[in-house]
């Protein structure tokens, strides 16, 4: 019996219109949609009149289910992954499934659709000719600031997913290790509810809400070439971590001097620089 076809398939971010009628076609026709949240994805084609065969498919899951749905596969039945909204994959479930697939020389089609990652790189005004996606920063304020101090130096334009509830916490962090240069926060995109925030993080910052809701991606300006400033940023980053451990600010511009041999005082100048 020849195996089945594994199909990822894009759902709309938001408006129901950006639903392709290749999508729909093939989620009429697969024999299982494997999907993060069944009740939503149950809604999805219930409005367009699919009557689908709906598994659970989430992070909880997703190495138990990649194995039960590769055993589909090999049995003949075809398969789609979808995730809430978007491409399935992208900081969702589908990576093993899809390298399972690939291992066992299953056939993968992708059925495109929206994308909340690249509909605000575009709409962000920012350079679109070389970015890169960093999906969600760790939530841990300590760990959050040293992932940005290793973001410091990258010249591409940064794409970044962040919950509402971080942001400005996450803007904050982003003004004094990565400076504060242009960015944009897309919230809502295709939604009633769509906006776009653009400017400098501190612009930006002062132009927040108080009670800001649903979906945020933030994309934000590369660092500058040959910038000297990003390794300085991403020291002082590391040696915040230590301050917050208890070590006090200039032994631990010492220590990361020490490791990353820089100049311990130029190192606690930036860090009292960035404190004021």
């Amino acid at each position: 019996m020849a195996a089945g076809t594994l199909y990822l398939v894009g759902t709309p971010i938001g408006n129901l219109g950006d639903m392709s009628d290749r999508a729909k076609e093939v989620l009429a026709a697969v024999d299982v949609v494997a999907a993060e949240d069944t009740r939503r994805t149950g809604r999805l084609l219930a409005h367009f009149g699919i009557q689908g065969r709906l598994v659970s498919f989430f992070e909880g899951n997703e190495r138990e289910r990649s194995q039960e749905l590769l055993g589909r596969l090999r049995a003949g039945e075809d398969v789609a992954v979808v995730s809430d909204a978007g491409m399935p994959g992208l900081s969702d479930p589908g990576f093993r499934l899809v390298r399972s697939a690939v291992e066992a020389d299953i056939d993968i089609r992708v059925v495109p659709g929206p994308s909340a990652a690249l509909a605000a790189v575009v709409v962000s005004g920012l350079p679109t000719d070389r970015f890169v996606f960093e999906g969600f920063l760790p939530r841990r304020p300590a760990e959050r600031r040293t992932r940005l101090g290793e973001l410091a130096a990258e010249q591409r334009t940064l794409v970044l997913f962040e919950s509402p509830r971080r942001l400005a916490r996450t803007l904050a962090d982003l003004r004094e290790i990565l400076g504060d240069r242009q960015l944009a926060v897309a919230r809502e995109l295709t939604k009633i509810h769509e906006e776009v925030i653009r400017g400098r993080a501190s612009e930006v910052l002062e132009r927040l809400g108080e009670d800001i809701k649903g979906e945020i991606v933030l994309v934000i300006e590369g660092a500058e070439e040959g910038l000297a400033v990003a390794d300085l940023g991403q020291m002082v980053a590391e040696a915040e971590e230590l301050i917050q451990w208890g070590m006090r600010a200039r032994p631990a511009a010492g220590e990361v001097a020490r490791r990353r041999g820089a100049s311990a005082n130029d190192l606690y100048r930036a860090i009292i620089e960035r404190r004021k």
